[in-house]
């Protein structure tokens, strides 16, 4: 029986070759790469540990910038200080036309005068030369009715012995009546002269002072609002507004905006991704366009407690408006000399903990 040949390719045995060159060429890199094995999740290279918290904030004064307005509403007299001009605690910034007010402090001052003066007449009780006058009268009346009691004596020895008549012992009794009632009376009155004063006048009286006084006191407060102080030491800001200007003690009118420059603080507004990241104590430093690459150092001395809105913005028209913010002050070394109100770079150095 005769061996078949085996079978032959269809192809030309060059077309052949070249075909397997092309499939090897084709499949031998992704048989190489399924080979390689893949690196375990542990094998991959960790990320690089945050070291800083960046956020934008604001220069201010740690005393914040108190905005000085009037306690009553009047027109300005006189604005005593301008912007930049040092001011003390309790110093008159500026002065309300108070004319009127001064007129009622007075009138009350004079009442006061006039309700303690009363007062001491009922605790002083009469004049001395009243006491006089009462003491004389007294002294007087006795003398009198010495004569009378010695005249009666007289007329009562005579009608004894029959040699006077009747009605002149009568006359002479009348009148040693009339002198001991006028002893009396005289007595009677240098005893209330020389009394002291009744508990119920005297409380009068008191409470009429002291009503005078509340008065006073209340007239002499009004006066004094119409001086408007400074309530820190620190450093006039701003100057909202001059003499002859109408003021009001709602608050909507301010006269002058003061600070304490001494020391400065941030006002930096901590995106919410970073606020678990904040710790009180916290090293910070800060960076500003206007004096390049200077850090200025700080601390982080407050953590607020409320989510806002984002109140401050860069120039960067991608960044995002709405994000939530959390406010962060940092306190600036003291002696540094920045502008209020710049915009600056917070820096807050994390921990190796964090």
């Amino acid at each position: 029986m005769q061996r078949r040949p085996p079978p032959t390719s269809l192809l030309p045995r060059p077309l052949l070759r070249l075909c397997l060159i092309l499939v090897w060429a084709l499949t031998a890199p992704a048989m190489a790469l399924a080979a390689e094995p893949i690196p375990a999740a542990r094998d991959l290279p960790a990320p690089a540990p945050r070291t800083i918290i960046a956020a934008l904030g604001r220069i201010e004064p740690a005393s914040e910038e108190i905005r000085v307005a009037a306690a009553m509403t009047g027109r300005l007299a006189e604005v005593a200080l301008d912007e930049g001009q040092p001011v003390r605690r309790g110093q008159v910034v500026a002065t309300l036309e108070n004319d009127d007010h001064l007129a009622r402090m007075q009138a009350a001052a004079a009442n006061v005068g006039v309700a303690r003066a009363a007062l001491d007449r009922v605790i002083n009780g009469a004049r001395p030369s009243e006491r006089e006058e009462a003491a004389a009268a007294v002294r007087e009346a006795q003398a009198v009715l010495a004569r009378a009691e010695r005249e009666a004596g007289r007329q009562q020895g005579l009608a004894d012995k029959r040699l006077g008549s009747g009605q002149d012992l009568d006359n002479a009794r009348s009148n040693l009546d009339v002198a001991r009632a006028q002893v009396a009376r005289s007595q009677a009155h240098l005893a209330v002269v020389d009394s002291p004063a009744r508990e119920d006048e005297q409380a009068r009286a008191e409470a009429e002072l002291a009503l005078a006084q509340a008065r006073l006191a209340e007239a002499r407060a009004v006066y004094e609002k119409s001086f408007v102080r400074s309530p820190i030491d620190g450093v006039v800001l701003r100057r909202f507004r001059r003499a002859g200007e109408q003021v009001t003690e709602m608050g909507d009118t301010p006269i002058l905006a003061v600070g304490d420059l001494s020391h400065l603080r941030v006002r930096a507004e901590v995106d919410e991704a970073d606020i678990d990241l904040l710790r009180l104590g916290q090293n910070a430093y800060i960076e500003a366009t206007a004096y390049g690459e200077r850090r200025i150092p700080g601390k982080v001395v407050r953590i607020g407690n409320l989510m806002g809105r984002k109140q401050i913005v860069s120039d960067d028209p991608a960044e995002r408006k709405d994000s939530r913010v959390l406010e962060v002050l940092i306190d600036l070394e003291p002696g540094i000399a920045i502008p209020v109100g710049l915009r600056v770079d917070a820096f807050i150095v994390l921990d190796r903990s964090q």
